[in-house]
């Protein structure tokens, strides 16, 4: 068992940073400090892909597009829109009021039907940054990731600060990097602090190389729970043993 955020930093060769993960299901900002994961500087966001996806069909079902266009988008060809279609916006409310900021996309669904996309390209993956357009109270993921920055020793901060780390499919949004190390410089104003994100390629499957690289090392084997155990003790011995 591992911290995916922790997996998502040794991808990057980090055994000290913040993780920044937005994943299908959940979105999360895990603290890491030599390797160990600090729990008071852990956060959840409730918004993720499939959130999205769900918003994106919403913004399309009241949008212009053809209804047959839009019967035609199983959920596979919907995530292939998002994915090729939307992004995230450097200035969402300067985007959404002109017109002339609205970039066009085309996209077609496999029965051939195509589908006009303006500003839903970016007015998609906007609930990271602003959950409330989805009815959720908590902060977005910048001002998470601040909170968490916020309960690490002062010691240590500027070294996590200088290792921000993004993960995840839903971070693979164009923009999203940018938009990030944006808001978090707005939020370190007057700090004298400048904040970098760190946005491989290969992101998406950060955790899961992380994973290939942290169980080849010696120190990674305590963490193992053997067939021998489960089989000893069941499945309810993971909790004790972790």
């Amino acid at each position: 068992m591992a911290n995916s955020g922790f997996l998502s930093l040794c991808a990057h060769g980090r055994v000290t940073g913040l993780a920044v993960e937005a994943g299908a299901a959940a979105s999360h900002v895990t603290c890491v400090c030599g390797g160990r994961t600090l729990r008071k500087g852990g956060r959840c966001l409730g918004v993720a892909g499939d959130h999205l996806s769900r918003h994106l069909r919403h913004l399309l079902l009241h949008g212009p597009a053809e209804p047959a266009a839009l019967r035609a988008l199983t959920g596979t060809a919907l995530t292939q829109l998002k994915e090729q279609c939307c992004y995230v916006s450097l200035d969402y409310e300067r985007d959404l009021w002109e017109k002339a900021c609205q970039h066009h996309a085309k996209f077609q669904t496999p029965d051939g039907h195509w589908i006009t996309l303006g500003k839903e390209r970016f007015c998609c993956p906007e609930p990271l940054f602003q959950p409330q357009l989805l009815q959720h109270s908590c902060p977005g993921l910048p001002q998470l990731a601040w909170q968490s920055l916020q309960t690490v020793p002062e010691p240590t901060r500027t070294h996590v600060l200088g290792n921000i780390v993004l993960s995840g499919g839903s971070s693979m949004f164009t923009g999203f990097p940018e938009r990030m190390c944006l808001e978090l410089n707005f939020l370190s104003r007057g700090t004298g602090m400048q904040v970098e994100v760190l946005a491989n390629p290969g992101r998406d499957t950060a955790a899961w190389a992380g994973g290939s690289m942290a169980a080849s090392l010696s120190s990674f084997q305590h963490t193992w729970m053997t067939k021998g155990e489960y089989q000893e003790h069941g499945a309810c011995y993971v909790h004790s043993k972790f």
